[in-house]
């Protein structure tokens, strides 16, 4: 530790630190950090407290876990040794596995007992091993709650309050001589159940029945019922103190005769290496890049048909927000996928920013304006973009159809889909891909292993891995968002065939830039023609060029997606074309221009027929209005059943109202089988263009960090100044007066003087250049020590190094309530 005498508290371990070993700790527990503590006393206090103990026990691994708990239940101190018997055993059972594992401790355990160190939940030398006192009440066993090792309380514990009697009847009933005392009895008691070969005597009378009794104990809980009037086993037990009452009807297995039974060990399973990730498949890592690549477009493309889906404004948001079940069943229906999948994709485009809230009072979620920028990039940039947000996002796809804790439904884009843990197991997942051979799918039930190792209070330390099912059903928080880290990165692409592509390995190590050089050989070029067909339909053999796909998207609905994506052409898909402002000769140019196979006659004369009627018909508001020039027409409507609803009623020989509004005319018109087009206030034809609906520009969703930020070392540097300041003040050691060691009074207190004493004081040490001790009460009615090293004194200021603050600042002399010496000059 650096010291000449051992630390007696955990602030003195502290304090001897060094500042990179400080700062060490600030990075591993971000939260003592909010405030910057004023000193390392305040640091000590804040590490001890509940909150911050049990955050740091949540990310240590299982065997650094187990080391702390091994302490917990071992004597205060604990000497290095003493530790290792615990967690090895005494050797006396040892086959050639115990003796694997033995060596693999002993490796193992320096490093356990650094990590502890550095989170301050460990101090002291080696032969005097402490465990932060919070850390050991809440993993020792009591009463209340069992150890993590399963170990009962002591002999000293257990017989707390016994009568005298009844432990030398113990004493009795085991061979032992009878004591003055309960404290020596105690004693002796303690030292029997300690003795390896005096205890493997006096178990070796024991009933066969009593020992299987010891058997259901010895690994935990140790705690039995008893009924008044126990069998010959249990009182056998009972009468030789292997059994120590904790009240009329429970009886517990004191920690010195368990420990003895598991042969010295404190855990039945100790695991000081980490468990393998093994490998499900070894498949050619060329042909993973492909499959990859392959569904990194067919990524992109769903995400496309999503905001083509909404374009035009998509479904209404509920009141507690998110997206109705029927919305998100409509959503899957249109995208050709499961509806949790449908959800993962919502989820996706909202979290990078290209879907969001409109922000109208009939709220509806539409494309962002980022959506268009998104659309125009390269297919590599635009999967690198998702893949990122994918990476940092802390909402939570697979929630959604769940409950929360009031059960209330989860729902896709709700807002109680965050889990803060997400990025961190998303990240560790795909690390782990990274540390197996390229083209190596791992098997998910060993990574959830080695996961739970990691992690084991957060990933559920109690949680069978013995299973070979994957199901969801039941599992932790942390392994559920590992396998839906699995299923969603082989949606996104990251993944092909179960094991991590190229450029997703690129994208994690070298950045975006990386990852899209690599996946940009393998995504498809875009192709700029069609083959038309005489049954009305268009075939693309491949991705088509963006204009064309949007183009085409209007003019013909897609009938089926796959490698080919097949367009049909009907009445309706071309009279949208007309809507959007196209003419017959535009779209007889536009497929004359883009198909590698001549023009079909059959959809020369669909458009051209649909194109003369269509604006035959014109709607305006009256509430609304039809208009034509042909009286035959209008004659032909009113006298159709079907128009009756429509309430139409001539005002013109070419002219109907309808109480309607013109929408709703519109379409039924349509719906009888007339084309009609819309019209302006001005008698001009509205030219309908597809999906202009935007939301205003929207941040994407921030992720929800889990605590406090990891600061950077500029951060971190300061703070350890600040502390090695307010500590310098906080322990200096002041010269004694006449009046007594300090002007200060007792530890703690602000300095007192009169003006002329601190005027006379500061000026003396601006003069030689030493360092005082004062008391300051700021504007704000706050007082604080500070420790300054007076520069000048003049106008009725000081103007001073403050090693508090690390800077120089300058104080109003009447707000200084005193001033004392220190004992020696600096910093201490």
């Amino acid at each position: 530790m650096g010291t000449t005498t051992p630390p007696r508290t955990l602030a003195e371990a502290l304090r001897a630190r060094g500042d990179e070993s400080l700062a060490g700790l600030l990075r591993a527990r971000p939260d003592l950090l909010n405030p910057v503590p004023n000193d390392i006393t305040q640091l000590a206090t804040r590490a001890g407290t509940r909150a911050s103990v049990v955050r740091a026990l949540e990310h240590l691994d299982r065997f650094a876990l187990q080391t702390a708990e091994a302490l917990a239940v071992a004597p205060d101190p604990a000497p290095y040794d003493t530790l290792l018997s615990l967690l090895t055993g005494d050797g006396l059972d040892d086959g050639d596995q115990r003796d694997d594992v033995g060596a693999a401790i002993t490796a193992a355990l320096p490093g356990a007992l650094a990590t502890l160190r550095e989170q301050a939940l460990v101090w002291g030398e080696d032969d005097r091993l402490r465990l932060v006192r919070t850390a050991r009440e809440l993993l020792a066993p009591s009463p209340q709650h069992h150890s993590p090792t399963g170990l009962g309380p002591t002999v000293t514990e257990a017989t707390a309050g016994m009568s005298p009697g009844r432990l030398q009847e113990i004493l009795a009933a085991t061979g032992l001589p009878a004591t003055h005392d309960p404290v020596s009895a105690v004693a002796a008691l303690s030292a029997l159940f300690t003795d390896r070969t005096r205890m493997a005597e006096l178990l070796d009378t024991a009933p066969v029945e009593a020992l299987s009794v010891l058997d259901r104990l010895v690994w935990g809980p140790p705690y039995g019922e008893v009924t008044p009037n126990p069998t010959a086993p249990v009182k056998w037990l009972r009468d030789r103190g292997l059994l120590l009452p904790v009240s009329t009807r429970t009886v517990v297995l004191p920690r010195e005769a368990a420990l003895h039974l598991r042969a010295g060990r404190a855990h039945r399973t100790p695991e000081p290496v980490p468990p393998v990730v093994a490998a499900a498949a070894e498949r050619d890592p060329q042909a993973v890049d492909r499959a990859a690549a392959g569904q990194a477009f067919t990524a992109l493309s769903t995400i496309e048909e999503l905001l083509k889906l909404w374009n035009g404004g998509g479904p209404a948001i509920l009141r507690a927000g998110g997206l109705s079940v029927r919305e998100l069943k409509r959503a899957a229906t249109a995208l050709d996928v499961t509806e949790p999948v449908a959800a993962f994709w919502i989820e996706m485009a909202y979290g990078a920013g290209l879907l969001a809230s409109d922000g109208e009072t009939d709220e509806r979620y539409a494309p962002t304006p980022a959506s268009d920028e998104w659309l125009d990039l390269s297919a590599e940039d635009r999967w690198t973009h998702l893949a990122t947000a994918w990476l940092a996002a802390t909402r939570t796809p697979g929630l959604v159809g769940g409950q929360d804790a009031k059960g209330r439904a989860l729902s896709a884009l709700g807002p109680e889909l965050d889990r803060s843990a997400a990025p961190d197991v998303r990240r560790r997942v795909l690390s782990l891909f990274t540390e197996l051979p390229p083209g190596t799918a791992p098997d998910a039930e060993s990574l959830l292993r080695r996961l739970r190792w990691e992690r084991p209070l957060r990933g559920g330390a109690t949680t069978s891995t013995s299973s070979t099912s994957t199901s969801t059903e039941g599992a932790d928080l942390r392994s559920r968002l590992a396998l839906w880290t699995l299923n969603e990165a082989e949606l996104l692409g990251i993944t092909g065939r179960g094991a991590l592509s190229a450029q997703a390995r690129a994208l994690l190590e070298g950045g975006e830039e990386a990852g899209a050089a690599l996946l940009a050989p393998l995504i498809p070029d875009p192709l700029d023609h069609v083959l038309l067909q005489a049954d009305l339909t268009a075939v693309a053999p491949g991705p088509l060029e963006r204009p064309l796909a949007e183009t085409l998207s209007v003019l013909a609905d897609v009938e089926s997606k796959g490698g080919a994506t097949v367009y049909r052409f009907t009445p309706g898909s071309v009279r949208r074309a007309l809507d959007a402002g196209q003419a017959a000769a535009d779209l007889h140019a536009f497929l004359a221009a883009h198909s590698r196979t001549p023009v079909p006659q059959p959809l020369s004369y669909l458009i051209d027929d649909v194109a003369r009627r269509h604006g035959h018909l014109r709607i305006g508001a009256a509430s609304a209005y039809v208009r034509c020039d042909d009286e035959a027409v209008l004659n032909e409507i009113l006298a159709d059943r079907r128009s009756a609803g429509l309430r139409l009623r001539r005002l013109a020989p070419t002219v109907l109202a309808s109480q309607s509004d013109p929408g709703s005319l519109l379409e039924a018109l349509r719906d009888m089988g007339y084309a009609p087009a819309a019209e302006s206030a001005e008698g001009d034809v509205l030219i309908t263009r597809a999906g202009a609906r935007r939301t205003p520009p929207r941040t994407p969703p921030v992720p929800v960090p889990e605590g406090p930020p990891t600061p950077d070392d500029t951060l971190l540097g300061a703070a350890v100044r600040a502390i090695r300041a307010g500590d310098t003040a906080a322990t200096a050691v002041r010269r004694e007066t006449p009046e007594g060691p300090s002007t200060g009074g007792p530890s703690g207190t602000l300095p007192r003087t009169t003006p002329a004493e601190t005027l006379a004081t500061v000026q003396a040490a601006a003069m030689t250049g030493s360092t005082v001790w004062i008391g300051y009460v700021n504007a704000d009615g706050a007082a604080s020590q500070r420790v300054i090293a007076p520069v000048r004194v003049e106008g009725g200021f000081v103007t001073a190094y403050d090693h508090t603050a690390d800077e120089v600042r300058t104080y109003p002399l009447h707000r200084i309530t005193g001033v004392a010496e220190l004992a020696e000059d600096g910093k201490g």
